[in-house]
């Protein structure tokens, strides 16, 4: 048969580089709506809830026993059942309709409801929820840092430059888990550098990633993993009551956490058992609820390429990060792995939450080129930043992030590996020689960095757990090195950890060391000239876009 030019054009764009399946209920693909979801349904019988969705209790499996006993209130969920779920959609929607209001629903609701809620929208209608119902006024970002050799000199480097830029939160993982112990250094030291109040996280196993934050390197932690299936959570050799001890582990110990779940993880590993990626969600969502967590990641997260797949994949990611703020939880609203070749297709992903705002936009925008992203690279990186701006500037929306100069960039580059040598000389760590500091300045990316000797790195690493060298220390050899404005933002931070504040729901710190939650900074969204508006001095940042001209430059 003669091709169609055209056609033979289209086959060339990167999106027909992604992959794309039928639906396939029986095996969990299917986004929103499988034929083997549960009908809603709830009975109550003297205070005990004897059955869920269509469940009797001697039946229940455990996510099912732990959301009955611990999320769904008994003495109001017959009542908050027997509403439409299509007037439940328009509430959500109706600006009228308080977001308090909500969430008082939400307290009686089933998996199977929240699901058949959440059916009756579209994304636009889900968009306009999501902006009223998200727990911070404020909307932020997040960002990854990492690189593929651990180089702890330019990721202090890229910290320093990804808090100048504006993101509150930055998290990393290793190549090789033993440097673990030097990349919670560099954030640290790098974020602190350029601005106080950056929450840190090394993304690792729970044991390892405890401990760094007990020493007070880190501040936060999200990746403990939940649900919506019991063969997949047994094969994680967890469950709700385990993951909810692990929760008060790090809260009680003051550190910020969240749980992580998302849409395809069951399909993923082979446990969907034929119900939609949504009504899995769900049961996540409201299991992180009970456990009494203060936040959640979700947006599909490392599985985003089984929803995006399937037809309504990328509505139903949205739908998740909805049904987060449905039930009063943070939601660092994914955007963090890339799953197409397309630009086209992940911009449009990644605005279902810019543009409504959510507590976190990305649960990790890749703060440096996604060839040295450990998570597998983000939806977008270091090269889409003056794109991500200019969005911003284009539709007067606050993505979390703000434009800089060069020349800013550079100094404070600088400035934090100069921070971070001082503190590897007074440890005795292998040292920072001149020529990093000056590559990590300038870099792009690991490719610019002179090698280290990777042997004498990881035993200086281990010293570090070894010996119990912890924040304060960190502050104190930076203070009797000269860099006294650094190490009164680390000590700011542990303080926090002793006040407790920043435990609160969707809670940020700002650069003077201020705590903002969803307790002091609620959303207040009820339509038109209220809920979060961009400031005047912030809507001069935004606009500040490094592009510009002005009329003035020719005269």
């Amino acid at each position: 048969m003669q091709r169609s030019k055209r056609f033979e054009v289209l086959e060339q764009r990167p999106v027909n580089q992604d992959g794309f399946v039928k639906e396939w209920p029986e095996m969990g693909f299917v986004a929103m709506s499988s034929p083997n979801d549960p009908k809603s349904s709830i009975k109550v019988e003297n205070g005990k809830i004897i059955e869920l969705d269509g469940k009797k209790r001697e039946d229940f499996d455990m996510l099912d026993q732990f959301i009955a006993d611990y999320m769904i209130d008994a003495s109001v969920t017959e009542k908050v059942m027997s509403i439409d779920s299509m007037e439940i959609a328009r509430k959500l929607v109706d600006i009228n309709v308080s977001r308090s209001e909500i969430l008082s629903l939400s307290k009686g609701m089933t998996p199977a409801k929240v699901v058949e809620v959440l059916n009756q929208m579209n994304v636009v209608e889900m968009m306009m929820a999501l902006q009223k119902m998200r727990a911070r006024k404020t909307p932020s970002n997040q960002c990854h840092v990492t690189n593929v050799r651990d180089n702890p000199v330019l990721m202090a480097a890229d910290a320093a430059e990804a808090a100048l830029r504006g993101f509150d939160e930055q998290e990393t993982t290793v190549g090789v888990v033993r440097y673990a112990p030097f990349n919670a250094l560099a954030l640290l030291v790098g974020s602190q550098t350029a601005r106080g109040g950056v929450l840190t996280q090394d993304s690792l196993e729970e044991a390892t990633e405890l401990r760094l934050a007990m020493l007070g390197l880190t501040s936060y932690a999200e990746t403990i993993s939940i649900y919506g299936t019991e063969p997949v959570f047994i094969d994680g050799d967890d469950t709700p009551w385990s993951k909810t001890f692990l929760a008060s582990a790090y809260a009680s110990r003051g550190a910020k956490m969240r749980f992580t779940s998302g849409t395809g993880s069951e399909v993923q590993m082979a446990g969907a058992e034929g119900k939609s990626m949504l009504y899995l969600e769900i049961r996540c969502v409201m299991m992180a609820k009970g456990a009494g967590v203060q936040g959640l990641q979700n947006g599909s997260i490392s599985c985003i390429g089984i929803p995006a797949s399937v037809p309504s994949g990328i509505r139903a990611v949205l739908a998740e990060n909805l049904a987060t703020t449905l039930f009063d939880l943070e939601v660092a609203s994914g955007n963090d792995q890339t799953f197409s070749h397309s630009e086209i297709r992940r911009s449009a992903k990644m605005l279902c939450q810019m543009l409504p705002g959510t507590d976190f936009i990305f649960s990790g925008y890749s703060a440096m080129p996604n060839s040295d992203d450990m998570f597998a690279g983000s939806n977008m990186d270091s090269s889409d930043l003056d794109d991500y701006l200019i969005i911003q500037r284009d539709m007067m929306v606050d993505g979390g992030l703000k434009p800089v100069d060069e020349e800013s960039v550079i100094k404070i580059r600088y400035e934090a590996a100069k921070a971070l040598q001082a503190v590897f000389e007074e440890f005795g760590f292998p040292a920072i020689t001149k020529s990093e500091i000056e590559a990590a300045t300038y870099a792009n990316s690991s490719e610019d960095m002179p090698l280290r000797n990777v042997v004498e790195d990881l035993k200086a690493a281990e010293r570090i757990l070894r010996d119990g060298i912890a924040g304060f220390d960190v502050a104190l050899a930076l203070a009797k090195r000269g860099y006294r404005q650094t190490a009164e933002r680390i000590f700011d931070m542990l303080k926090q950890r002793v006040a407790g504040d920043y435990l609160h729901t969707s809670a940020i710190i700002n650069k003077d060391n201020v705590v903002i939650s969803a307790v002091n900074d609620e959303n207040d969204y009820t339509g038109p000239g209220t809920g979060y508006r961009i400031s005047p001095e912030r809507w001069e940042e935004i606009k500040n876009i490094r592009q510009a001209i002005s009329p003035q430059d020719f005269n």
